[in-house]
Parts: structure tokens; sequence; C-alpha cells
């Protein structure tokens, strides 16, 4: 019974840092497609598999297009919510929120970095 548990924990734990997370927003710069408090289901392999508490990629397989809703850190050092806007010709990302007038995206704190982001949302509930 305890190596069930025990593989049981590992195996959610090995999902949720490498394959799928659950996240609440916070903040109504998505709204009103995310409202605050909304759970996401973020799939961490969308663009690739990304080394565990690191901003790099060891393998990327995909770049996020315009209209994805990703999760990402932002140059601030936050995690956040946004919509991709555009590729820029460094290869940055033009995050933007759909609530403009309260968002704090890539109009603030100017373009994000690939590596930063950490997935695609999935699912909204």
């Amino acid at each position: 019974m305890g190596k069930a548990i025990a593989g049981a924990f590992i195996a959610g734990l090995f999902m949720k840092i490498f394959i799928f997370d659950f996240m609440i927003a916070e903040g109504d710069s998505m709204s009103p497609a995310i409202r605050s408090g909304t759970i996401l289901l973020v799939n961490r392999l969308q663009y690739g598999f990304r080394v565990p508490l690191q901003d790099r990629y060891l393998l990327r397989w995909a770049d996020p297009k315009p209209g994805d809703v990703v999760v990402f850190r932002t140059p601030l050092g936050d995690t956040a919510v946004k919509r991709i806007g555009a590729l820029t010709s460094s290869g940055d990302f033009i995050v933007l929120g759909d609530n403009s007038r309260l968002s704090l995206d890539s109009r603030s704190y100017g373009p994000v970095h690939p590596a930063g982001i950490i997935g695609k949302v999935l699912g909204i509930r």
C-alpha cells in the first residue's frame, strides 16, 4: 500500500513538473476570457521540453503562434498569463492582455524571450 501511494505521488509530481500543470489566474488583465480565480490547465510540453526550475529548453519543437494564450515568466520575474500578439525581429514575443486597460504586458516591460514561456493554456474552468 505504501509503495502504491509513493508511486502515485511520484507520478503526479513528474506530470506536474514536466507535462501538465494547473494554475489559478490572478487579476483581470485577461478578462473577459479569463477572470481572476479561474483554474487553467497548462500544457508544459506544447513548445518543447524545459529544464525544471530553469528558464531554458532542453529540446524545442514548436513556437507559440499569435493568438496562443501562454503562461510565462515576465522580464520582472513574475508568472503571467497573456495572449501572444506577435514575434519580433529578435525572436522574442510580444504578449498582450485581453483587457488592455488593466494589463501589465509587453507594452510595459517589452518582449518576452521564448525560454521564459512555461506552456500553453489548454483549458479554462
